[in-house]
């Protein structure tokens, strides 16, 4: 499909009270329900770019969608209703200010800590594991939940401190049951999923999966064709930004630079593989 880098939706202005604007996602306020607006805006590094990715907002929210009704029997979740390709109505629930990071593949900031001889959130790793290299379990690791700036790693007990043992235990066996079913899923259509990210939140005392789910902003999508133990490994996400900005020297203070029109059609590209791959349906088809 042709990307006109200027098709992008910014900000939402819809007649309903405002609940937030967070980095990608405009939430109104309903009453006892949610209106979220998932917009084409990008973060690199914590700090909103002034140029929006087209078709970003679309992928991510019709992504989250199908994948919310694939795992619904492994845990309930919030949303009721997809209102159109950007838009969704949800439950409001109370957020557990706890997120968790179910990592099946050694990457990321675990390996950082793990080259360095350190556990990883209180998970002792066994010696000899190389970068990118599957773990023989997946692991659960819980980080605070930052309106700004960057999420500070926990451990267990520190997660079980802040909302108790029980229901850390519960949100554990649901998320790695839910990560280890979209695994089985997305490797045969050529994605490994390294790790991703969940956040909950508490409904009349139900715990439900809430936010986004297995998206390429809340996920490492790995192309299983281009997968090799050891090394730095491509992306289905913001790839191209990062690299482009870390290239220009750019020292990740806002305001940040504006993005060439290539780096925003190739972004805006892997997006759309990204929901085509996993759903199997072609980008636009939304029935």
């Amino acid at each position: 499909m042709d990307i006109d880098v200027k098709n992008v939706v910014m900000e939402a202005n819809l007649p309903y009270p405002l609940f937030k604007r967070g980095k990608v996602r405009d939430v109104y306020d309903l009453g006892e329900e949610l209106l979220i607006v998932a917009t084409d805006r990008i973060s690199a590094f914590d700090v909103v770019l002034p140029n929006g990715i087209p078709h970003k907002g679309e992928a991510l929210n019709m992504l989250s969608a199908y994948w919310f009704n694939e795992v619904e029997a492994i845990m309930p979740h919030h949303l009721l209703e997809v209102v159109d390709a950007r838009t969704v109505r949800v439950k409001k629930t109370s957020p557990i200010k706890v997120e968790f990071v179910v990592r099946g593949y050694l990457y990321g900031s675990a390996w950082e800590r793990y080259k360095r001889g350190e556990d990883v959130c209180g998970v002792e790793l066994s010696p000899g594991l190389r970068r990118a290299e599957k773990l023989p379990e997946p692991i659960m690791t819980p980080t605070t939940k930052a309106e700004v700036g960057h999420d500070v790693e926990l451990t267990r007990d520190d997660a079980s401190k802040m909302i108790g043992r029980d229901l850390v235990e519960q949100i554990e066996g649901s998320g790695v049951e839910i990560y280890e079913a979209a695994s089985r899923k997305a490797e045969p259509k050529g994605i490994i999923i390294a790790d991703t990210k969940f956040e909950f939140g508490l409904w009349k005392d139900e715990v439900l999966l809430i936010d986004e789910v297995l998206t390429p902003d809340s996920s490492r999508f790995w192309p299983k064709d281009r997968y090799e133990v050891g090394k730095s490994q491509m992306s289905f996400d913001k790839q191209y930004v990062r690299d482009y900005l870390m290239s220009i020297g750019w020292n990740k203070q806002p305001p940040a630079p504006d993005l060439p029109a290539h780096v925003i059609i190739e972004t805006s590209k892997k997006y759309i593989e990204a929901y085509e791959r996993l759903t199997s349906k072609k980008f636009g088809d939304w029935a």
